[in-house]
């Protein structure tokens, strides 16, 4: 009995180590859940930042144009730099952040259209007319275009590169082609500048503070500023009509948007704006 018990348990315990040494079995994989896939989502804008750089004569009218793209595109806002447009130009050049450019001349448009740096061909928007302003007590007693060369006059005019300046030159040109006022009109004229400036609206403030006894300006400035200033006019014969060009800059990173405010400012409502200012039709 006892040699059976022992024959059972040995057959036991091989059966229990062989069992032991066969391999486990590879879990069951369970399959990862399937997930949807995802969609992706185009950022869509209800605006974005305008910066428009525009000729320094165009302050007072391109703020008011700029509320009224504002209202008609919420979310928009405009930034502007105004200041004279040789050195927008400039700085368009040097690679600037710009959406807009309004000049007040073709001669600082036309080099970034001949470098690639704005798209298509400028539009004249606007055009302006030259006038001689004084200080409102007019201490230097100037009644004519002929007192300009009196000596002992301070004159203010702005720099020759600066739109208004190289439209001054040309205004004299055309007066010194005249009899009355001889050719070395302009020659007397240009000894008696104490001061040039960058752009227009320095030549208003010094004028209406009587740091010089005359200047010349847009006569939208000059209206501007008519309560501080006495003007002479120019006559047709010898002014100079300046034209405004504007364009869409190249590197603009809202181009469709800027080309919606030239669109304004060519509109009905724009030229109205403009108008209004002084500014004659383009």
């Amino acid at each position: 009995m006892n040699g059976r018990f022992k024959l059972f348990g040995a057959f036991l315990v091989l059966a229990i180590v062989a069992a032991a040494c066969q391999p486990a079995a590879a879990p069951t994989a369970v399959p990862a859940p399937i997930s949807a896939p995802t969609a992706t989502v185009a950022p869509t804008s209800a605006g974005g930042t305008l910066t428009v750089f525009a000729a320094a004569s165009l302050t007072a009218a391109f703020g008011d144009i700029a509320k009224s793209f504002e209202s008609a595109n919420p979310g928009t806002k405009v930034t502007f730099s105004f200041a004279g447009s040789q050195q927008l130009r400039t700085q368009i050049e040097q690679g600037a952040p710009a959406d807009v450019f309004a000049s007040a001349d073709n001669k600082n448009m036309d080099p970034l259209k001949s470098e690639g740096l704005i798209v298509g061909n400028p539009q004249i928007f606007t055009r302006n007319r030259l006038v001689v302003i004084l200080p409102k007590n007019n201490p230097a007693g100037i009644k004519t275009l002929q007192d300009l060369a009196k000596p002992g006059l301070k004159l203010d005019i702005a720099d020759a590169s600066v739109p208004v300046g190289n439209y001054t030159l040309q205004a004299l040109d055309k007066l010194s082609a005249d009899p009355a006022y001889g050719a070395d009109f302009k020659t007397q004229v240009l000894a008696r500048v104490v001061s040039k400036e960058n752009d227009v609206k320095q030549v208003v403030a010094k004028i209406a503070l009587g740091e010089a006894d005359a200047g010349v300006v847009y006569t939208t400035d000059a209206q501007a500023a008519i309560d501080k200033l006495t003007t002479i006019d120019i006559p047709d014969q010898f002014n100079v009509i300046a034209a405004y060009p504007i364009a869409v800059v190249k590197s603009s990173a809202h181009p469709a948007l800027a080309q919606k405010f030239i669109d304004l400012v060519l509109s009905a409502d724009g030229q109205a704006v403009l108008k209004k200012y002084g500014f004659a039709a383009r």
